[in-house]
């Protein structure tokens, strides 16, 4: 009988051991690691508001809204061509003109595409697929054909306004092209090398790309959504079919596509057509000065340390600049209390303040602090 309670009470104990260990072992591993260092990962799956492990099967909807109000421009201008040999001042003098190798004339046609934007028939497009066009035809989506006039165009911005006269035109929604992010998908619509209405995909790359040599006022989406010669003026839109940039340049070795495009916010492209439909030419601000970026070097030359800015380089004078005091060396931080990190930014600052008002300017001569109230004055116009 004693025996059977030991064993009874042996089981039970050994039952109660293995019971409290696989509570140890599972809930408190811990205890076990004698004293090692344990790296505890937290797994949290993100909400699915920001989760986008998937995409839309199709962006055919998109396309449906936006395409019909992209057409393609044709346009062609006469050219004086001349052969090498006549421009000779030899070969003239002996003999003149009996080969007929004098200056002729010859038609040069261009492709490009634009963008309906209102139903007044108003067509956004970029300066340099008209510029100097002496015809322009415009091909729409449904078929039709008609020919365009300029309205005005803004060379420093490289954009266009023309305008046809044609009943129930398809007009594009414009997006808002300063809530773009890097990453947004979006479509490029055009008509490339002359093949006709083209669509291609891709990504915002960057945005507020400046500097690149392209125009005066810069400042492109980039985006890897292929452009190809015969897009430029074309329509760069959204996943939703809004209108958020109008298709420019293209950074290629080859001529071709690279992956590296660029279009003009809508943002800015709003802005220069109500002023060019008004009257006819963008009105921008102007100091009549030449400005360099500053560099670090020249900072420490003038006792600055870290400060971001320009040199003026040149002034015109009896410009605005000159009227009110400024001089060749002084460098600006300053212009309306925001500070300039680059010459670009100077050049806006500048342009956005209206003709006649004045610019309040903050910077250093003679690594002294400097102060002036400039008159803006509108900026001559390039033809």
């Amino acid at each position: 009988m004693k025996l059977h309670k030991v064993i009874v009470f042996l089981f039970q104990s050994i039952t109660v051991g293995l019971a409290l260990a696989f509570l140890i072992v599972v809930g408190f591993p811990e205890l076990l690691d004698n004293g090692r260092n344990v790296v505890a990962f937290i797994e949290n799956k993100p909400p699915e508001a920001r989760l986008a492990t998937t995409g839309p099967v199709s962006y055919a909807e998109a396309v449906d809204i936006a395409a019909p109000a992209v057409v393609n421009i044709h346009s062609s201008k006469t050219v004086i061509q001349s052969s090498p040999l006549f421009d000779d001042p030899l070969f003239r003098r002996f003999f003149g003109d009996q080969f007929g190798l004098g200056p002729r004339e010859r038609q040069e046609a261009s492709l490009g595409s634009g963008v309906i934007v209102s139903q007044q028939g108003y067509i956004l497009t970029n300066n340099h697929v008209i510029d100097g066009a002496e015809e322009i035809q415009i091909a729409l989506h449904d078929g039709r054909t008609t020919d365009a006039t300029v309205v005005g165009s803004d060379a420093e911005a490289d954009l266009a306004v023309l305008k046809v006269e044609l009943n129930n035109l398809p007009v594009i929604t414009l997006g808002d092209s300063n809530g773009l992010r890097v990453g947004d998908v979006v479509l490029a619509i055009g008509n490339p090398f002359g093949v006709g209405q083209t669509v291609t995909q891709g990504i915002i790359s960057a945005t507020g790309r400046s500097e690149l040599g392209i125009n005066t006022f810069e400042n492109f989406i980039q985006t890897d959504a292929a452009i190809n010669p015969g897009n430029s003026g074309g329509a760069l839109i959204t996943a939703r079919g809004e209108l958020i940039g109008i298709n420019t340049a293209i950074f290629s070795q080859s001529g071709g596509s690279e992956g590296i495009g660029f279009a003009i916010p809508v943002s800015l492209a709003k802005v220069s057509m109500a002023q060019i439909i008004e009257k006819g030419y963008v009105s921008r601000g102007w100091l009549g000065v030449e400005i360099q970026a500053l560099s670090p070097e020249l900072a420490v030359s003038f006792g600055l340390k870290g400060e971001k800015g320009v040199i003026i380089a040149g002034i015109l004078r009896n410009g605005p600049a000159d009227q009110a005091g400024l001089e060749p060396g002084d460098i600006i931080l300053q212009l309306n209390g925001q500070n300039i990190e680059n010459v670009h930014s100077a050049l806006n600052a500048i342009a956005q303040t209206p003709p006649g008002d004045s610019i309040a300017v903050t910077g250093v001569r003679n690594k002294k602090p400097l102060q002036l109230e400039v008159v803006v004055a509108e900026r001559p116009q390039q033809r």
